[in-house]
């Protein structure tokens, strides 16, 4: 909750703030964006002291909140909590550093790595649990990312419909040649939807505009779209997380291109052979050449595991 909307929470009930202190995740802004200074609030109320556990990395604060607070008499203390609260906003955190949001990877696939037959079949490998679960995981990114194989495929929703939400994602499809469905399911009136495109089809880009898609040309030298460049675009637009559910190919070029920050990895108890797999990239000529990861949890949901693993290193910025 913002600190605003909890002040207010808190005159409404009757209890007094004034001369009180505040505990804030990160810094307040002091910069006039799309709502009044988040710095003010606690001035206006009253507030006597403010501890925050991490200052804020956007540049137009980076302590300028602090120093706003102390000129209006306000008491600063950096407090504990400082790698939580960047691990509760590792998107903003990203976004405001690199330029780019957090990446993470979500897949779903037996114990033997299969997510689908090789006549397609997937659903569902998994479980309800494990569903909805992945619906929580949906529900807190700023977007999901899918590619135009799963849209014509499976002509999927990419909602979150198995836990409540007050918003839905923005849905992101990197379409190399335009050929997304004007009909597709993935437009919802209530969010965005960018397609980024390797080629330029007027015809085609005016049908998806005319169903509020934002048509975005990337092209790389291969003739696909640029991810990289996407990345950096969708940071730009404010996503601190993406949220990807593709198929093998465009998880694969997002491995290979080192540009994945983190996997959520769903395995059900079963084995089913042959199939495709989480992400084709390689081959390898070594074992050494493998991406390494680094597991942040593993837990069991429902009858399925759940894996939280992130690449090494990419939480260091």
């Amino acid at each position: 909750m913002r600190n605003s909307q909890a002040l207010h929470d808190v005159a409404v009930k009757g209890n007094a703030v004034h001369e009180g202190t505040a505990h804030e995740a990160l810094e307040l802004c002091s910069h006039q964006g799309r709502a009044r200074l988040c710095c003010d609030t606690p001035v206006q109320a009253g507030i006597v002291k403010t501890v925050a556990s991490a200052t804020d990395p956007n540049p137009f604060v980076a302590g300028h909140g602090f120093e706003r607070l102390r000129a209006a008499g306000v008491d600063i203390e950096i407090g504990p909590g400082g790698p939580e609260s960047r691990e509760l906003n590792i998107g903003f955190f990203s976004r405001m550093i690199r330029g780019t949001p957090w990446v993470r990877l979500k897949a779903a696939a037996s114990l033997d790595g299969t997510t689908a037959l090789n006549n397609g079949a997937s659903q569902w490998i998994t479980s309800h649990a494990a569903r909805a679960d992945g619906h929580a995981w949906r529900a807190r990114a700023c977007a999901v990312l899918t590619g135009i194989g799963t849209v014509l495929d499976d002509n999927p929703r990419l909602d979150v419909r198995e836990v409540p939400t007050q918003r839905q994602p923005h849905i992101v499809v990197v379409d190399s040649q335009l050929q997304t469905p004007p009909d597709a399911h993935l437009f919802l009136s209530e969010r965005d939807c960018y397609i980024y495109t390797a080629v330029e089809n007027h015809p085609k880009q005016a049908a998806l505009e005319a169903r509020g898609a934002q048509v975005v040309h990337f092209p790389h030298a291969s003739g696909k779209v640029d991810l990289a460049a996407m990345l950096r675009d969708l940071g730009q637009r404010g996503i601190n997380e993406l949220h990807v559910e593709a198929g093998h190919k465009l998880n694969g070029s997002l491995v290979r291109e080192g540009l994945v920050d983190e996997f959520l990895i769903y395995l059900a108890p079963r084995l089913l052979g042959q199939g495709f797999g989480m992400a084709q990239f390689g081959p390898l000529k070594a074992l050494a050449d493998g991406l390494a990861l680094e597991f942040k949890s593993v837990d069991t949901v429902g009858p399925d595991l759940r894996i939280v693993a992130r690449v090494a290193g990419r939480d260091r910025f």
